[in-house]
């Protein structure tokens, strides 16, 4: 299940439609009810939400997602993932935890929902391997598939944030880091890629980057996609590089490169098509790609700040479909 739940969690930066602060948020149920959303009673699928950094998955953001969405297509049961119950404690599981751990338990939390039994869609994750029940369409926003060369940023009053970074720039490829910083856990560094590929376990892992630990399910599980849809903002400054959200990653460094060299290397960007992981297809992108189920789209704007213009037409098209 590991691989297409991954490609939830590469959302980290806050995942619904708009960016809301937690602190919007108010308590509820975790019933679907509560989100405003009648159990299933009709052949619309099914859709999932995970939020991401920062957000919470009852916070007035996600809950006026899920409203626009209903009014998109009226009937829909659509379920918001948490990872703890607490709206606090859910806003801190985004900051501070081990993704296996958190994705052990999310797969056990889909699987008991009876709604979602005969698949559904998803929004918001990034690249992962859960397919039971099977997941048809993929959207990922603005996700940091191919990890992210910079820690995201903190609004000046966001200390939790801060503390995090803080914590995870203090030793990003440490034992500590890696297990308990969820930011560490998707830095992917160009300068350091030795370190990255032996100290990281969960982005090198879901991406297979490493080909001694090649995992062959995870192609056999994206393949069963209709549609990957990833959908990069034009002015994004929170994923670095930005062409993350597209499987892109700035590119490595040469042997022996000069200083001139490598501040033009520095900023090159090697796109999915010529990715090591895809040419190899050691996850089954390569394949998805030539099918013609990948889609890649852009929303104008920064980071998770979706104008209407954007998200509706894709959720109109991607989402909602017949079960």
């Amino acid at each position: 299940m590991r691989l297409l739940f991954g490609l939830i969690t590469l959302l980290i930066p806050p995942l619904c439609a708009r960016s809301f602060p937690a602190g919007d948020s108010v308590q509820v149920p975790l019933r679907a009810g509560s989100l405003g959303i009648q159990k299933n009673e009709t052949d619309v699928r099914p859709l999932v939400l995970w939020h991401g950094l920062g957000d919470a998955y009852a916070s007035a953001g996600m809950l006026e997602f899920a409203e626009l969405i209903k009014g998109v297509h009226p009937g829909i049961f659509v379920h918001s993932i948490y990872v703890e119950e607490n709206l606090d404690a859910d806003q801190r599981a985004g900051f501070f935890g081990n993704v296996d751990v958190q994705l052990e338990a999310v797969a056990a939390q889909l699987a008991s929902i009876d709604e979602l039994s005969r698949g559904f869609d998803a929004i918001g994750f990034s690249q992962g391997a859960y397919n039971e029940p099977p997941i048809h369409n993929l959207l990922t926003f603005g996700s940091q598939h191919m990890g992210v060369a910079d820690l995201p940023l903190c609004r000046p009053t966001d200390f939790m944030c801060q503390a995090a970074r803080r914590a995870a720039r203090a030793g990003v490829y440490s034992a500590w880091a890696q297990t308990n910083i969820i930011q560490a856990q998707y830095y992917r560094d160009p300068d350091q890629l030795p370190a990255y590929f032996s100290k990281n376990k969960f982005l090198t892992s879901i991406n297979n980057e490493i080909p001694t630990t090649v995992n062959q399910t995870y192609a056999a599980n994206l393949a069963t996609l209709s549609n990957l849809v990833l959908i990069l903002f034009s002015e994004d400054k929170t994923v670095v590089p930005k062409e993350s959200a597209w499987f892109g990653s700035y590119a490595p460094p040469e042997e022996d490169e000069s200083d001139m060299i490598s501040a033009i290397r520095a900023k090159t960007i090697l796109p999915m098509r010529l990715q090591p992981t895809y040419l190899a297809d050691t996850f089954g992108l390569r394949k998805l790609d030539e099918r013609g189920a990948v889609v890649l789209e852009i929303c104008e704007g920064e980071h998770m700040q979706i104008a209407q213009e954007c998200w509706e037409p894709l959720v109109r098209r991607y989402v909602g479909g017949k079960l």
